[in-house]
């Protein structure tokens, strides 16, 4: 792993947000990227699943490192999330982002949550707008 990455693996490991919700980033590369999260039992919803909205935050996490990994700013634009089945509270939980289009402006990327045993928990498509400056922290 090159110094850029190292410092965005870092950076985006030190996220008060992610670190709140206890996501880890386990692998990073251009345009790629897996994070991991142990839901804990704040983290269900009125069913006793993981709550949606946890799994959003977990692909989420994994979109915002790789559309970022080549070193310049990209926000999101949009993402799109089809729930397929429910996550348990206490079972980890891995999200993936891998780019399938970048141009100068936009990146696509394929989002996808699984649980240990592989079952996919959600997919996701997600855009990236590239405002075509340089991290800030990599400076």
């Amino acid at each position: 792993m090159d110094d850029d990455l190292q410092r965005i693996f870092e950076a985006t490991n030190g996220q008060s947000y992610g670190q709140r919700l206890g996501m880890h980033l386990l692998e990073l590369d251009r345009g790629y990227a897996r994070v991991e999260l142990l839901p804990s039992e704040d983290t269900g919803n009125i069913f006793g699943t993981v709550h949606g909205g946890v799994i959003f935050s977990l692909l989420d996490q994994a979109f915002g490192a790789a559309a970022n990994s080549h070193g310049t700013v990209y926000v999101a634009l949009n993402v799109s999330v089809n729930y397929l089945r429910p996550a348990r509270v206490g079972e980890p939980l891995y999200a993936e982002a891998r780019e399938i289009n970048r141009s100068r402006r936009v990146s696509t990327y394929q989002l996808e949550a699984r649980n240990r045993a592989g079952e996919l928990i959600a997919t996701a498509q997600a855009t990236a707008y590239g405002k075509g400056d340089r991290l800030p922290f990599l400076d």
